[in-house]
């Protein structure tokens, strides 16, 4: 094998047509299909990945901001208005439900309720809390499957370029009587090119899928802590 990656590269060097640019304009129209592909499964990887990081760090540092701003308040109100300046920020959008649920709460309650319908308030605000955070965790995870797909499939999609790269180099044989590396050399360079950019497409995506994913998990918790929080201080200062 490796004497064959030595003479191919020798052939390279000494014959333009043997060309990367020269190879992919010659490649057959499958290996041209399979070569599509995976540049377009690259190209869109790379705009959810540019995307992503973006969205979540900006959720990250306004969710640090809100979260300074909740525990320094005193005022549940003044915390509503600054959230509607952190709409990135998947904390404050459940603070946002929460507070949205309990001001219908007291706007509604009658005075010498039982506990019975005082405790039905509280869950009706546990539903809000639970609610936002679904929708907040949906968002977050928005776009990465696509990456985890790139992941697992741009490579099957470069070995089926390889296969048939390598099937015509067979074809040429057969159809030149000659099993010299000149004849088959075409083939297996564009498989080899198919083989690589399925890696370059597959790589970035998975590493950039984890890491999103660890982000993510990482959103999530500090929203059911907040919940638990936000809860536990309703709990204490209006029931």
């Amino acid at each position: 094998m490796e004497t064959i990656f030595v003479h191919l590269i020798t052939l390279a060097e000494g014959n333009p047509e043997m060309s990367i640019s020269n190879l992919l304009l010659k490649a057959t129209p499958v290996v041209k299909g399979v070569l599509l592909v995976l540049v377009l499964m690259s190209v869109i990887s790379w705009y959810i990945i540019v995307y992503k990081w973006l969205y979540l760090r900006r959720a990250q540092g306004e969710s640090g901001l809100f979260l300074e701003t909740f525990w320094q308040s005193k005022r549940l109100d003044e915390i509503y208005q600054t959230s509607e300046h952190l709409k990135r920020s998947p904390i404050s959008q459940v603070f946002r439900a929460g507070y949205v649920e309990l001001t219908k709460l007291k706007g509604n309650r009658e005075t010498g309720d039982t506990m019975v319908g005082q405790m039905d308030d509280i869950e009706n605000i546990e539903r809000a809390l639970r609610r936002a955070r679904t929708a907040e965790i949906i968002q977050l995870g928005s776009l990465t499957p696509f990456l985890a797909t790139t992941a697992s499939a741009a490579p099957f999609v470069g070995l089926f370029g390889t296969v048939w790269g390598i099937m015509s180099s067979f074809l040429n044989i057969a159809a030149k009587g000659d099993a010299s590396l000149l004849t088959v050399a075409p083939g297996i360079a564009e498989a080899l090119i198919a083989t690589a950019i399925g890696l370059v497409a597959a790589i970035p995506a998975v590493m950039f899928y984890n890491y999103f994913v660890n982000r993510t998990r990482v959103l999530e918790a500090d929203m059911d802590n907040f919940g638990n929080d936000f809860l536990n201080i309703v709990k204490r200062h209006f029931f």
